[in-house]
């Protein structure tokens, strides 16, 4: 995740929550442990289960609905795995955890992943998790901005460095775009007609809403800036425990599968891990993923899917960048032989 809404460094999702409602991190350790073994009915059953961890990318919310819907229903267990989910935050890096050991599996993006192999981490995304990215600029539904070229003679209020951005920078030549550090709230946008923001499609409009004001996303994937939301592991890992991979994408991606169709369940284990949250907004959170097609693209059958040629453009949109200094091979950043199934 290079510097978005989802924090860290394209990481999940810190527009997506007030500043001053994060609940403390080993707090929501603490409540995740009580369900990380949630439909299994004996401690002895577990014993038997292969142990895992999923590195989240950030707090228990609704955009990691279809992991939480896999974990209540039961589905790591029925596959063989005794699965965790260790929360995020602003000061944790998925791919740094999940390339100690702290975690086998981890949440990312395809740029991050991408960026991370270049740094020399032995990472290797293993399936999608989002087909496209609810990334992008937030602006008043009559405002004169109509697309990224008429950014220009604006101020943007934007996480610093954002690669994201550089490309829509480089993209649309926006040689006079003032850029202030983005607030992580909508406060300012509510107060201010002119203000522009990054945003999720998934999250600040709803806040926005809240606020009575009606609001359009320009998001980053139609401008051809498009990575994958992914699940991610050690290209090690996938060597020497290839079952327990293949087991952690079937069940992940049949709980995304659920999820899209029915959030009770994910929803109902969520908001008691991260009492911020509240209903209305993680039913507008849900919404937006489903209507948006950001999990499964235009066609269900490409849920959890990747392509190739997503990955080569991507590495080579970095390669222009200068985000990525070395010239490596894009395919070491990932592998298709866990979807073949699906």
């Amino acid at each position: 995740m290079t510097e978005d809404a989802f924090g860290g460094d394209n990481g999940m999702l810190l527009s997506n929550m007030p500043k001053g409602a994060l609940p403390p991190l080993s707090w929501c350790i603490l409540l995740l442990a009580s369900i990380s073994g949630a439909g299994c009915h004996h401690a002895a059953g577990r014993s038997s289960l292969e142990k895992v961890t999923l590195q989240a990318d950030w707090y228990p919310q609704p955009e990691h609905g279809g992991f939480y819907t896999a974990l209540v229903k039961g589905y790591y267990q029925e596959a063989g795995l005794d699965l965790s989910i260790q929360p995020g935050g602003p000061y944790v890096t998925p791919e740094q955890q999940v390339s100690v050991g702290t975690a086998q599996f981890g949440m990312s993006s395809s740029d991050k992943i991408l960026e991370s192999v270049g740094d020399g981490q032995p990472l290797v995304a293993v399936a999608a998790t989002m087909q496209h990215d609810p990334q992008g600029i937030m602006v008043r539904k009559d405002s004169p901005i109509r697309s990224f070229a008429d950014l220009n003679g604006h101020t943007v209020a934007i996480k610093t460095g954002s690669t994201w951005f550089q490309y829509i920078e480089k993209r649309y030549q926006l040689t006079n775009v003032h850029e202030i550090p983005a607030m992580m709230n909508v406060a300012n946008f509510v107060a201010d007609p002119q203000y522009v923001q990054q945003a999720f499609a998934t999250s600040e409009p709803f806040f926005a809403k809240q606020a009575g004001i009606e609001t359009r996303v320009l998001l980053t994937s139609d401008a051809g800036y498009s990575p994958y939301r992914v699940m991610f592991t050690t290209r090690k890992f996938a060597e020497q425990h290839p079952d327990a991979v293949r087991k952690f994408v079937d069940a992940s991606i049949r709980g995304w599968r659920d999820y899209l169709e029915d959030p009770a369940a994910a929803h109902a284990a969520i908001i008691k891990l991260n009492p911020a949250l509240n209903p209305e907004w993680m039913n507008f959170t849900w919404r937006a993923l489903r209507d948006g097609h950001f999990v499964e693209g235009t066609d269900p059958s490409e849920l959890g899917k990747m392509k190739a040629d997503r990955w080569d453009t991507m590495y080579k949109q970095l390669l222009d960048l200068k985000v990525i200094d070395k010239v490596f091979d894009p395919t070491t950043a990932y592998t298709l032989e866990f979807l073949q199934q699906n």
